[in-house]
């Protein structure tokens, strides 16, 4: 199994990190260099991540898990309007970017108003395209459970944050409740704030977490990354996006971000070294977001293997 994590240290021989993680059939999700530090996020196997750490401890390095990296997710708020106070929104988006997620900001097109809120089949189904998804919500405990509404048929875990004091049962369709949050009128910057920040990480790595359990159970048939590799690898086209990420990796599958009707053909002839092609071992379809290409693996029980 594949364990994230992000190595943080000087810039060099970082290399070193990176011929040793591909040695050990690891992965490079991010490389990002800044002056004099570089930080890598990485998938290590499991049982390999002594090496790593031995590695890391002779380059003055730090190296610790980093459960929210290969992942994306949604930051839905009611509206994303001035007079909604945005600036929690960021703050989320900004601190699940730090941590190694992919972060997408979503404002709903009728959520305003506590009886009337609503979401659409659009918008469920471009939520349901990622890993996990942070609903951020006000200041009123009665608003905030006649809003469950909103992500009911969320397929994904779903993280509430509002600001009064609530019991769990009274959000019984949420994974986890973060209190403390609400409407705020700043960014976030006092110490208070930014460990109730933590605490919304952490209940996001909690989901996670409880997501890849699930797919353990019956292992997908290849591993998104490699999926990535191989698309990047037989596709050229996409290092020409004008997306900063051009493929944004899921827990069981990736979004290539190509125009599907252009690219559909090239994305399912993409071949592994094992003879199997790409539209074999997974589901391609044209994703809810600007019309991009989403990749769902197949798990093992479909396809019979695993490579």
């Amino acid at each position: 199994m594949l364990e994230p994590v992000m190595f943080t240290g000087g810039v060099y021989k970082h290399d070193l990190v990176i011929e040793l993680v591909e040695d050990l059939g690891g992965y490079v999700l991010q490389r990002n260099v800044t002056q004099s530090e570089v930080i890598l996020l990485l998938l290590v196997p499991t049982e390999d991540q002594a090496a790593l750490q031995a590695l890391t401890g002779e380059l003055r390095g730090e190296l610790v898990r980093a459960p929210l990296a290969g992942t994306e997710v949604a930051v839905v708020t009611p509206t994303l309007a001035i007079h909604h106070l945005p600036h929690t929104a960021c703050d989320i988006a900004e601190y699940l970017r730090r941590h190694g997620a992919k972060s997408n900001m979503i404002g709903l097109a009728r959520g305003v108003g506590r009886d009337i809120a609503q979401i659409t089949e659009y918008e469920a189904g471009l939520i349901n395209e990622h890993d996990a998804v942070v609903f951020i919500f006000g200041n009123f405990a009665e608003c905030i459970r006649k809003k469950e509404s909103l992500y009911r048929n969320i397929s994904v875990p779903v993280v509430v944050t509002g600001g009064p004091e609530m019991p769990a049962s009274d959000l019984p369709y949420a994974f986890e409740y973060v209190p403390a949050v609400g409407r705020i009128s700043h960014r976030a910057r006092k110490a208070t704030e930014i460990g109730t920040l933590d605490r919304i990480i952490a209940a996001v790595a909690r989901a996670l977490d409880r997501t890849r359990a699930e797919i353990a159970k019956d292992p997908l048939t290849t591993s998104p990354p490699r999926v990535m590799d191989a698309v990047r690898e037989q596709v050229p086209e996409v290092e020409y996006s004008y997306s900063p990420l051009p493929i944004a990796l899921n827990l069981n599958g990736v979004r290539v971000k190509l125009p599907f009707e252009e690219y559909k053909d090239a994305v399912e002839a993409v071949t592994f070294d094992e003879g199997v092609r790409l539209k074999e071992i997974a589901a391609i379809k044209p994703s809810r977001m600007k019309d991009y290409i989403l990749v769902r693996i197949l798990p093992a029980s479909e396809t019979g293997f695993v490579f």
